[in-house]
């Protein structure tokens, strides 16, 4: 299995539209053999990206629903007609609770798509585990967005969320928060991650493409 660098594009003002466009465009350019480059983007990008480039596309998040009366809501058959490969589920920034999560990843399992459950503390990375969903992401909440990795603030996350995990099953764990650099991404892989979940390092760079070379460096 490759190593996997999941670049979060957020709602941020240069990621909307054509801005996403051109982040794909550089993703790429880099992609290589040993480590998968995936965007996940809005709801109304997605189209955009899967018919003009080859990087894959997860959706931020979607709701454990059918087909039928649910305005408002995100359907998974819905992002994966767009061309989403898979989603984001329970990002900090869009948090569901247990229940919602296992249902979410039931329904992303009858339609093929690939899930990325986002996890605060190891404790619940193997609560996650049970669901076996494709990747568990850890990542502390107050070190996201911030200049400190958990790799280095908080190495005994990852080794914890990595043990905990490999206790239930072999669910690839991946790190986020605050990975900036190639060596953050070298210490969370000798952690035992899998790969690293990344927004802003990337994002909100002046060089989009250097800061993808220096992520993947690290790999």
């Amino acid at each position: 299995m490759k190593s996997v660098l999941l670049i979060n594009l957020k709602a941020y003002e240069e990621c909307i539209g054509v801005g996403a466009l051109k982040i794909a465009e550089i993703a790429e350019s880099l992609a290589n053999d040993k480590v998968e480059i995936i965007l996940a983007t809005q709801p109304t990008d997605i189209r955009t990206l899967s018919e003009n480039n080859s990087i894959p596309v997860f959706a931020q998040h979607v709701d454990p629903v059918t087909y039928g009366s649910r305005t408002g809501h995100i359907l998974p058959e819905a992002v994966k007609n767009a061309g989403a490969v898979g989603t984001l589920i329970n990002h900090s920034e869009r948090q569901i609770n247990i229940e919602t999560i296992e249902k979410t990843i039931a329904r992303c399992k009858e339609i093929g798509l690939r899930t990325v459950v986002c996890t605060a503390t190891p404790e619940m990375a193997k609560e996650i585990a049970v669901f076996k969903p494709d990747y568990i992401a850890i990542e502390p909440p107050e070190l996201i967005g911030g200049d400190i990795s958990v790799s280095k603030a908080k190495p005994e996350i990852i080794r914890n969320s990595v043990k905990n995990v490999a206790d239930v099953n072999d669910t690839p764990v991946l790190c986020g928060a605050g990975v900036k650099n190639c060596e953050d991404v070298e210490k969370a892989i000798d952690l035992g991650a899998s790969g690293i979940l990344v927004a802003s390092g990337v994002v909100k760079s002046s060089n989009v493409k250097e800061a993808i070379l220096d992520l993947l460096a690290g790999f």
